[in-house]
């Protein structure tokens, strides 16, 4: 809970309103807004309709849906510009979800919040419906307290983060003027631990594209050809394995040519950070494996990727049906490091599977997904300074400088296209079941965000747009 002798009134107005907050955050979790699968689109639509009206009401003006032009989720935007002369933020949330399946393995509805044990369970919770909430609950509290808000805001509620912004590079593009703004505070992303104030200054690159590998006209009688044709199944799985080698490197040539690693300074401090790569790995019922040479963290915030995430083919069903399989699927994921170009590594793996590809077998590729560049805030941007100041006030310590393994595609995107930052300022935490069943956030990360999104915004307010100034890119 918020401390009742707090005297900033627009905490103790939160303070106060704290049930009805949990109201509209419940009827916001029971939208089943996932943006991959068409069978949810009207679950999207009822999301958007949920935040213009909750926006319209807290005081926001100025509603457009932004749309990329290539068929997807369109992006949900407003502003309030009654600061005159002092910075102007664009927050940044997605109201898009990943799918609940496997449905049989959730404890509870995914799409109604249910509380157990000092958590709130359901879909997007902690990714990212609940700390865009927390961002929203705040923003609104200071117009219905003080009839203003100390910065100027814009809200940017994208609809596709889930499935890599495949529509915000044109979004971006064809709104720049609209878009125009010192820098972006980012609902999105995550805390590295409950337990222990951090801020994170970086984060991966990311792609992804999917291949199919075919080895005959349709599917062979394993009693009459099997043994005598190629295999879809045996010819992926060894494809697959010769991706990397004994010590979980990528054997793809080139692939970690120009990666910019952190210098000796900040090597040593990964160093002395709190962490225990072991117990990190058993939490979640596994061991450390990865590319030798490098400690747990650097291999999640320093060094880049090449994921398998699906592989399948044949008879998928009941009992057997016995087959030599004709054709055989597997989807990819790569996490890029400074120093790699997206577009240049795509090329490179995607080459190397082609010139691997075994006589007889043909190889197609598709699934092209979303390429980001990493990213990496500037040490002194005013911004990064202020969040720090906000969590130390808030907290009770400075938070540590951290980074994080996953990506957010704004980041990289709005950089190159905007010119501008962006600083990732979310509550909910890493290890609370993103993208799995019983995904959760912890309610005290709830009056934690309420009290730090109050205090940054107030620092922001009280800091000049020209110290921002030279921290855009023309």
């Amino acid at each position: 809970m918020i401390d009742p002798d707090m005297t900033d009134p627009v905490l103790v107005h939160c303070q106060a309103g704290r049930d009805a907050f949990f109201q509209r955050l419940s009827r916001y979790l029971a939208c089943p807004s996932v943006s991959t699968d068409p069978a949810y689109r009207e679950g999207m639509a009822e999301a958007r309709a949920f935040l213009k009206t909750l926006l319209a009401d807290f005081g926001f003006a100025n509603f457009q849906e932004l749309d990329g032009g290539i068929g997807g989720h369109p992006a949900l935007f407003c502003e309030w510009n009654g600061a005159a002369g002092k910075p102007t933020l664009l927050v940044y949330g997605h109201y898009d979800v990943q799918p609940p399946d496997p449905l049989e393995l959730w404890d509870s509805p995914p799409f109604e919040a249910t509380e157990r044990d000092g958590r709130l369970y359901a879909r997007g919770i902690s990714d990212d419906k609940g700390p865009s909430m927390i961002a929203l609950e705040v923003l609104g509290a200071f117009l219905a307290v003080e009839g203003r808000l100390p910065v100027n805001v814009k809200i940017l509620l994208e609809g596709e983060e889930e499935t890599g912004s495949p529509s915000l590079p044109n979004i971006l593009a064809k709104n720049k003027v609209l878009l125009t703004a010192d820098a972006i505070l980012s609902a999105d992303g995550a805390r590295w631990r409950a337990d222990l104030p951090s801020v994170n200054v970086g984060s991966r690159g990311n792609g992804g594209f999917e291949i199919t590998l075919r080895t005959a006209d349709m599917d062979l009688h394993s009693g009459r050809y099997g043994g005598a044709v190629p295999n879809a199944l045996h010819e992926m799985a060894a494809l697959v394995a010769s991706l990397h080698d004994g010590d979980s490197r990528v054997t793809v040539p080139g692939f970690y040519d120009g990666i910019e690693m952190p210098d000796a300074a900040t090597r040593a401090a990964l160093a002395t950070l709190p962490f225990n790569g072991a117990d990190w790995a058993d939490d979640v019922g596994t061991c450390e494996k990865g590319e030798a040479g490098y400690a747990t963290l650097e291999r999640l915030w320093d060094r880049p990727t090449l994921e398998v995430n699906g592989l399948w083919g044949g008879y998928q069903g009941a009992g057997a049906k016995t087959i030599v399989p004709n054709e055989a699927h597997a989807k990819f994921t790569l996490r890029l490091v400074p120093g790699q170009d997206p577009h240049h590594i795509r090329k490179l793996v995607q080459d190397y599977l082609i010139r691997l590809c075994p006589r007889c077998v043909t190889l197609s590729i598709g699934g092209d997904r979303s390429w980001t560049k990493a990213y990496r805030v500037p040490p002194s941007h005013p911004l990064l300074l202020a969040a720090e100041a906000a969590l130390t006030e808030t907290l009770g310590s400075k938070p540590l400088r951290v980074r994080i393994g996953a990506t957010l595609p704004l980041s990289d995107l709005v950089a190159e296209i905007l010119g501008i930052d962006t600083v990732m300022f979310s509550f909910s935490t890493a290890d609370e079941r993103f993208h799995a069943p019983n995904e959760f956030l912890r309610l005290s990360a709830v009056d934690e965000g309420i009290a730090a999104w109050v205090t940054i915004l107030r620092k922001v307010g009280a800091q000049s747009p020209d110290a921002y100034a030279a921290y855009r890119r023309t």
